[in-house]
């Protein structure tokens, strides 16, 4: 798993390109945690190309923390295959959804 970050409109995009499952799971939940105590996050998923149940927990997780903090916490750019987990188990609801990082850095709200 590749992890990049960089600044847009005052949020941070983490950029992640692999897979999301059990082996990359913990590093990359160490990372989100540590930027959403920072500010906003926008997790971009464009190049993730899976995502386990594992994965869908740090997720979820980043999403309990931005609460917590008083911060933003979205993702972008679902692939066909993770958007279709995210609407199945319902995380479509829980965590706000764009089709880039602009889009999600721009949202207020």
């Amino acid at each position: 798993m590749q992890m990049t970050e960089a600044e847009l409109d005052g949020s941070t995009v983490m950029a992640l390109d692999g897979r999301l499952d059990s082996v990359t799971a913990p590093a990359v939940e160490a990372r989100l945690v540590a930027l959403l105590a920072r500010g906003p996050v926008v997790a971009d998923l464009a190049a993730v190309r899976y995502v386990s149940s594992a994965g869908l927990r740090v997720l979820l997780k980043g999403a309990k923390e931005a609460k917590v903090t008083g911060v933003r916490f979205s993702v972008c750019g679902l692939q066909a295959a993770v958007k279709e987990v995210f609407e199945v188990s319902g995380f479509d609801r829980v965590i706000p959804a764009f089709g880039n990082a602009a889009e999600a850095a721009a949202a207020k709200g």
